[in-house]
């Protein structure tokens, strides 16, 4: 079992030398056991870090979990250890950010091993286009890559940015922040979808409608179905029987009155 860098003679070294070869991280490392316990070693058959851990992971964006007695802590593809081993429970990097847990409660370490905000939250989720959303007692917001709250952690549910905007729910109705925390419209809605092209349906009274990006309403709320604005228009459907297409301006056109070639 050789890779390029790792001859023969050197796998013969690492069995007089009591290592069993688990599995080659890359032509110059190799992650080996000896007596129960992991580490690295490279292709002169020395070790590159001690020979210590209860179990490592595989390499994922750059780093890997590795485990000491239940605690867990990540290294670099340098074997540098970027945190102490101290966590209940880690998660792989993505987007440059990885979820830590800590006495029961979660945060975020960055790539440098440096905790962005305090280990304080019931659950988080994975940062998405430089935004991650955070949950403590049921309640959910949104906080940046410094660990800041964008969106206070107020809201029964909320949705992460897209196009510059987020859906959050309050009291069994919706409404939309800016990503300064800015609510652009009230939290009134029975139902909402994200902006696209500039524009996003929102449902009052079981009909639909849509707003524009600083929260104006465009149209009146009379459509039982309505789709997203492709370009200038999006199609929409006041009764079974009446479809058509609204433009930017909210001005309604049945199909049979449009010429669609």
């Amino acid at each position: 079992m050789t890779k390029s860098g790792f001859v023969n003679e050197n796998v013969e070294k690492m069995c007089k030398k009591g290592y069993t070869l688990i599995w080659f991280v890359n032509e110059n490392l190799a992650i080996v056991r000896k007596k129960g316990k992991y580490g690295f070693i490279n292709t002169m058959v020395e070790e590159v870090t001690p020979i210590k851990y209860d179990e490592i992971c595989f390499f994922e964006n750059g780093f890997a979990v590795v485990e000491i007695n239940n605690k867990y802590g990540f290294i670099n593809s340098n074997c540098k250890e970027i945190t102490p081993i101290k966590y209940n429970f880690a998660y792989n990097f993505k987007n440059g950010f990885a979820i830590v847990m800590l006495d029961r409660k979660f945060g975020f370490i960055n790539t440098k091993g440096k905790e962005i905000s305090p280990i304080t939250y019931d659950y988080v989720y994975d940062f998405e286009n430089g935004f991650a959303i955070v949950n403590i007692k049921d309640k959910f917001g949104i906080i940046d890559t410094n660990g800041k709250e964008v969106i206070p952690i107020k809201y029964d549910d909320v949705s992460n940015f897209v196009n510059g905007f987020a859906k959050v729910k309050l009291n069994k109705k919706w409404g939309f922040l800016d990503t300064n925390g800015r609510e652009i419209t009230a939290i009134k809605y029975d139902d909402a979808s994200d902006f696209v092209n500039g524009f996003a349906k929102v449902k009052l009274h079981n009909k639909w409608g849509f707003i524009d990006k600083s929260g104006k309403e465009i149209t009146d709320f009379i459509y039982v179905e309505a789709n997203d604005f492709k370009g200038n228009y999006a199609e929409v459907e006041i009764k079974i029987t009446v479809k058509g297409r609204i433009d930017t301006l909210g001005n309604f056109k049945p199909f049979n009155q449009i010429n669609l070639k």
